[in-house]
């Protein structure tokens, strides 16, 4: 890896970690940054009990560490799932969504909001709401059963599954686009903020779920790095070279349903992270998967905490969807992109 993309490595951490210290402490009840350490310290049994505010404690440590700590995972998670969609089409314009595993999942949601839910309001599975667990069997299953059909003697076709993506969405759009127009209004209103996307239920057994999930799919897909830039070059090139191409496929379609499907049903829909992160990180660094992956985690964690932070306090009381914010910023930004690549391809 070239030492330009080391410092941007290390750069990016300690961004991040300044975000986590700096938005903690931002919202309805505002906590200094020397507080922000005092309750980290106090945690941590250096810090003595009579040196914190219990009320702002309770505050950090209940409500915003949690959600600023999903946030970082959420966001982490689709950008680095996205990095490794984008991989494995040798696609740029690639994201999670591109074999339908969003679509399906917001199409479970739809249905458990219009159909299920009236009918098991309190039903919950090991403290997660039912529709969390909904949403991530519907991405699960649409993961699965694309799998199933790009599956041919033993290999698995990455135009197949493009294609039975494209359908997916297809039918996932028109699910949805029906049970909206069934909806009553109650249930018009919890779908559109869950469509839209929000962090406000974070909660610790969110964290460490999706802490789990990121963890796996980092184990699996980190040790790739070589065969992704080796699949850069062409699927027979790389097998020439000794890739095993369908392993990588494999990983790739499990790590993509798993994180996604997890975040998907803590957060909602959450546009653009796992598209235009991606992308920029190849415009500052360079395309070696060795940077890209990581990176990729790291900004993606890095928008998303700032990006819900403005979304909690820009018309507080109130608070955006979150998926608005990642809109409003990622769609002029990857605009941008296509021109600037159009400009220096001289099209």
């Amino acid at each position: 890896m070239k030492v330009k993309n080391s410092v941007l490595l290390v750069l990016l951490i300690l961004l991040v970690v300044v975000s986590i210290c700096v938005t903690s402490g931002i919202g309805a009840v505002s906590i200094s940054f020397p507080e922000v350490f005092d309750i980290i310290g106090y945690k941590l049994g250096i810090v003595s009990e009579n040196a914190i505010d219990q009320r702002i404690a309770a505050v950090w440590t209940n409500i915003r560490f949690p959600r600023v700590l999903l946030s970082v995972l959420v966001g982490g998670a689709l950008s680095y799932s996205g990095a490794t969609m984008q991989g494995l089409f040798r696609n740029p314009l690639a994201d999670p969504s591109i074999i339908g595993i969003s679509l399906g999942a917001a199409a479970m949601a739809a249905i458990t909001i219009v159909i299920i839910a009236p009918l098991m309001q309190a039903y919950q599975f090991f403290g997660l709401s039912i529709l969390s667990v909904t949403t991530f069997v519907g991405a699960a299953g649409v993961a699965l059963f694309i799998y199933r059909i790009a599956r041919t003697n033993g290999k698995t076709s990455v135009s197949t599954m493009l294609l039975a993506g494209i359908a997916i969405n297809a039918i996932s759009g028109a699910i949805t686009g029906i049970l909206t127009y069934m909806a009553d209004e109650s249930q018009l209103r919890d779908l559109t903020f869950w469509t839209l996307g929000s962090l406000g239920g974070a909660n610790y057994t969110n964290v460490i779920i999706v802490a789990i999930a990121l963890t796996i799919a980092l184990v699996m897909l980190l040790p790739e790095t070589k065969s992704f830039n080796a699949l850069a070059l062409g699927e027979q090139e790389a097998k020439l070279i000794g890739t095993n191409t369908e392993k990588l496929k494999n990983k790739v379609i499990f790590t993509t349903a798993l994180i996604v499907g997890v975040s998907v049903a803590f957060t909602g829909m959450i546009g653009f992270v796992g598209l235009v992160i991606p992308h920029i990180i190849r415009l500052a660094g360079g395309s070696d998967h060795r940077f890209v992956l990581p990176a990729s985690l790291l900004g993606g964690a890095l928008l998303l905490n700032v990006g819900d932070t403005i979304a909690r306090t820009v018309i507080a009381p109130t608070e955006l969807p979150i998926g608005i914010i990642t809109s409003v910023v990622g769609a002029p930004t990857f605009l941008m992109l296509l021109l600037h690549r159009k400009k220096t391809l001289g099209i």
